[in-house]
């Protein structure tokens, strides 16, 4: 089963220690110390739209961007509870992305980046999302380190509450420099239990890979953070955050 297929329905439960209002904090920190005001966000791999609604909630016209059908129904749902200014969601891939107008900014929050699993998506979408951005726009983006995902070789995780029961298990693979997630997860429907299985891939990208081809899309002024800190990545730093800028004026 592709990827939050089966998930969607519970990823929120499963993650509800995800630290949603301190990484947007964190970027509109960062956003203030250079002087920055964006209006309008893209929101890329969007997910269920939890950082899309608080993003909303903030003030910003919101885009939220996703491959997953079920994902988006969520976040779709999600949304409706809001009273004005909705996120308005889509169903595209990373490597595909096209808006009609640019934002200001675009995010992509836990480590979507290491879902894309071909470098050449991935350079690919930084492609895409440089042309998505206004002049002097910003893209702000989290990543797994090779040092993390290699260390989940092996490891076996478990995420419970009343209702859904997840196990997951890594694996790294060397030759392919991606770490495979097997999960299986139960979800309960009344007195019953339903299992379903799912396989997500995360492809370990070195720190100056990503800024070579953040470089090669025609990003200028790209700074590396440690873990939500106003600093530069420490030695075995698990996740690193990526700051983009968009050159004011192209020669094109």
């Amino acid at each position: 089963m592709s990827a939050y297929e089966s998930l969607a329905v519970s990823y929120d439960r499963l993650t509800n220690d995800v630290p949603y209002e301190k990484i947007l904090a964190f970027a509109q920190s960062l956003l203030a110390e250079r002087g920055l005001r964006p209006r309008s966000v893209l929101d890329l791999a969007c997910g269920t739209g939890a950082m899309s609604v608080l993003l909303a909630q903030a003030g910003y016209d919101v885009i939220g961007v996703d491959m997953s059908e079920e994902m988006l129904t969520v976040a779709t749902e999600k949304a409706w509870e809001l009273s004005g200014n909705r996120p308005f969601f889509v169903r595209q891939r990373m490597e595909h992305l096209r808006l009609p107008e640019p934002v200001d900014l675009v995010m992509c929050c836990l480590d979507s980046i290491n879902y894309l699993t071909n470098p050449k998506d991935c350079q690919e979408t930084f492609c895409r999302v440089y042309d998505a951005l206004t002049p002097g726009g910003v893209f702000l983006f989290d990543v797994n380190t090779p040092e993390k995902l290699r260390n989940m070789d092996g490891q076996v995780f478990l995420d419970e509450d009343q209702d859904v029961y997840c196990v997951w298990r890594g694996m790294f693979e060397q030759e392919e420099n991606i770490c495979y997630y097997g999960m299986d997860i139960f979800q309960r429907h009344g007195k019953l239990w339903e299992r379903s299985q799912e396989e997500h891939q995360e492809y370990a990208y070195a720190m100056e890979e990503l800024k070579g081809y953040l470089e090669q899309a025609g990003f200028q002024d790209i700074t590396l953070y440690g873990d939500l800190r106003h600093e530069a990545p420490g030695e075995g730093e698990q996740r690193v955050y990526f700051l983009a800028v968009k050159e004011e004026t192209s020669n094109v």
